[in-house]
């Protein structure tokens, strides 16, 4: 075999004799021991490597052969595992050092398939008694299950078949994680939507042209549908970059101006078909957002005042909408102060957020959003597309392609504490990112226009009108983000310095230094493969979970770091560790200009400000002074399925005691009821403390 040599063929070898005629397999089944089946891998790994002579193998064969029956004991059956160790002795006794090499990673990668199946069967089996809660939006019916198991068999696929080893390897030892791995070579993350552009020119769900509205509730009822209908091509969020813009434009374009009531009916329809209409074979409802607030026209202001009044007046029984999350755009000189045309529904938002936990607020004037207008558009879970090294930057008809997000905790774990070490490990791994996000871009350019019959078909993609049934979606994709991400900055800040970036200074600065070379590593990445390389602070929901759970194998409990059930998302201070709200806020707001694929920051309040409207927006504004992008207000909301009484109770209904309550809480980004959160979330959202106003702790 001579390791990659050209070989001078052997002569013919006589057929193995052996004194075995049976050998155990790893289920404890005994079947004929087959000498050929020996050969065959060896000559495998040798072919591997460079090697063409069969003979060599055979021959490894038979002293592999002849060194079992020497050690073994009368009767025994020797077992699969036996032989194959005894196959690597030989190979590296013989010289065959590369060749055993390929051998035991081939052993290795057999043995994780074997495993995976293990696993795939004991996940079916789970999935079966409840549905997985990976997700908080899918729900336990029937086709949620089908869902759940299909999902399960295609990610084992894919770490077996066709992500390459090191990438596999990395996401199962939990280095890294490779998100919706079940979607690897299917389809596209998440797209800001062109509502406009469909409504104007009409669509085709698969059985039929549907012409443009006539009246805005056939506008809001196919703004669900197109929702819906994309939601079915991805894995990811939908939604509308404009919306009060885009049915502004359509109530223009009406023979006769509705009035505000059939307006504020067609924007309660939407709200309502958007917690009812379910995507997915029925397993979920689209994770849809609408972003508006600075349309400035009377029919784009009715658009934007009826959502926040339909939100405000809640479900059929007063419930909380779950779905859309709606982000309200605040601009200065459009609604941020007492002069500007929409400062009054600027106030209204404010109301409703402090009753609803929606609207979430982004802000166009920061120093990273202020160059592009009112443009910039974010989804629920937090994703920002904007910057664009093949096109325009607009946010209608992007969105992200997929992402990839980084242990952190466990690189500072391995390094001890050293930094030195630790931003050597992080570049090696942010390399590997990189590249593991390359491939996949390159698996999804496979696919053609019609694969995507929506998103593609109905060219929803920027520049994807270009495209026929037939063509590859590669030129169009390059328009979407390839989003880096990562975790536990606090825990990683625990391992390197002591203290998280809430509780010192000096941590703080440490953390803005990790997170400003991991941004310039991904900037570099963009520049290397001309691709929209961007960083995201992780929205991390069954992940959080994951990567601690796997540290705490290796490392045991390690107080500050993985002595919770969870890593603190992004670079998110600790839930658990109470601090003022305006201190919070400008220390995280620090990172959102590095993380250019999506960020927010979050203050926790105690319960529902409803009374205290004035509080609200002294947290908006210090966002805003904090260079905040995208933030919002938390607090628990509990309501009573049998009388509809909304409040915060812990056990039953005060009003009619009843013990069937609706705990709806937030979870990346969106809304959830808490008995849909993982094991971890929900010990993440147990731990959660209240932040204070200046002097108020």
């Amino acid at each position: 075999m001579n390791d990659g040599a050209a070989m001078a063929k052997a002569d013919q070898k006589a057929p193995i004799n052996t004194a075995f005629i049976e050998i155990r397999k790893r289920d404890g089944r005994v079947v004929s021991f087959d000498p050929e089946k020996i050969t065959d891998a060896i000559f495998k790994a040798a072919k591997a490597v460079g090697g063409s002579d069969r003979g060599i193998a055979e021959n490894l064969t038979r002293q592999v052969v002849k060194n079992l029956e020497e050690k073994a004991q009368n009767g025994v059956i020797p077992s699969v595992e036996e032989v194959q160790d005894e196959v690597e002795v030989a190979l590296i006794e013989n010289g065959h050092a590369r060749t055993a090499k390929a051998y035991i990673l081939y052993r290795d990668r057999r043995t994780r398939i074997r495993e995976g199946k293990s696993e795939l069967m004991d996940v079916v089996k789970d999935i079966l008694i409840e549905t997985s809660r990976e997700n908080a939006n899918v729900s336990n019916s029937p086709s949620a299950k089908m869902l759940q198991i299909a999902t399960a068999a295609s990610k084992q696929y894919y770490l077996s078949n066709l992500l390459p080893e090191e990438y596999a390897r990395a996401h199962d030892q939990g280095s890294m994680h490779i998100h919706d791995l079940d979607y690897y070579s299917k389809t596209l993350n998440c797209l800001q939507i062109d509502l406009s552009r469909m409504l104007n020119e009409g669509f085709n769900t698969g059985y039929g042209y549907i012409r443009p509205p006539k009246r805005i509730a056939s506008a809001a009822a196919q703004a669900a549908i197109i929702l819906q209908s994309n939601q079915n091509d991805m894995f990811g969020g939908q939604s509308f970059p404009h919306f009060d813009r885009s049915m502004g434009e359509v109530i223009r374009g009406l023979k006769k101006m509705p009035e505000y009531e059939e307006i504020y009916q067609a924007m309660e329809g939407l709200i309502y078909n958007l917690n009812t209409m379910h995507s997915r074979a029925g397993a979920q409802v689209p994770f849809s957002s609408l972003n508006f607030g600075t349309d400035t026209t009377e029919e784009g202001r009715m658009v934007t005042r009826a959502v926040l009044q339909a939100f405000r007046r809640g479900l059929g029984r007063g419930e909380s909408p779950i779905f859309p999350n709606v982000v309200f755009r605040i601009k200065e000189g459009v609604n941020f102060n007492p002069e500007d045309p929409n400062y009054d529904l600027f106030k209204l938002a404010i109301e409703v957020a402090a009753r609803r936990m929606n609207p979430t607020f982004s802000f166009m004037d920061t120093t990273f959003n202020s160059a592009y207008g009112d443009e910039v558009s974010y989804m629920g879970c937090r994703t920002r597309v904007i910057a664009n090294r093949h096109g325009p930057e607009v946010s209608a008809g992007r969105g992200n392609i997929a992402p990839v997000t980084l242990n952190l905790p466990r690189i500072a774990l391995e390094c001890r504490g050293q930094q030195d070490i630790f931003f050597v490990q992080l570049d090696r791994l942010l390399r590997t990112a990189a590249r593991q996000l390359l491939h996949r871009f390159e698996v999804l350019s496979r696919l053609r226009a019609r694969d995507l019959p929506f998103l593609m078909g109905q060219k929803l993609y920027l520049d994807s009108d270009k495209l026929t049934p037939e063509d590859s979606i590669r030129e169009v994709i390059k328009h979407g983000t390839l989003a880096i991400g990562f975790i536990g900055l606090a825990e990683t800040l625990h391992v390197l310095i002591g203290k998280h970036h809430g509780e010192d200074a000096e941590a703080l600065e440490l953390g803005i230094k990790i997170v400003e070379h991991i941004r310039r590593r991904v900037d570099s990445y963009a520049e290397e493969y001309d691709l929209n390389f961007a960083l995201v602070a992780t929205p991390a929901e069954g992940l959080a979970g994951r990567f601690v759970a796997m540290d705490q194998k290796r490392y045991g409990t390690i107080p500050g770091v993985t002595d919770k059930d969870y890593y603190s998302n992004s670079y998110h201070i600790p839930v658990y560790y109470t601090m003022s709200m305006f201190d919070k806020i400008a220390a995280e707001g620090r990172f959102h200009k590095l993380c250019n694929a999506g960020h927010i920051s979050y203050t926790e309040l105690e319960a529902p400000p409803i009374h205290n409207l004035e509080a609200v927006e002294r947290i908006i504004r210090s966002m805003a002074a904090a260079d905040v992008g995208y933030g919002g207000i938390n607090y628990p909301i509990d309501e009573c399925r049998n009388c509809s009484y909304s409040g915060v109770f812990s056990q039953s209904c005060p009003e009619c005691e009843s013990s069937d309550i609706r705990r709806i809480r937030r979870i990346t980004g969106y809304l959830s009821t808490d008995e849909r959160f993982n094991e971890a979330k929900y010990k993440e959202l147990t731990d959660r403390r209240v932040h204070f106003e200046s002097g108020d702790k």
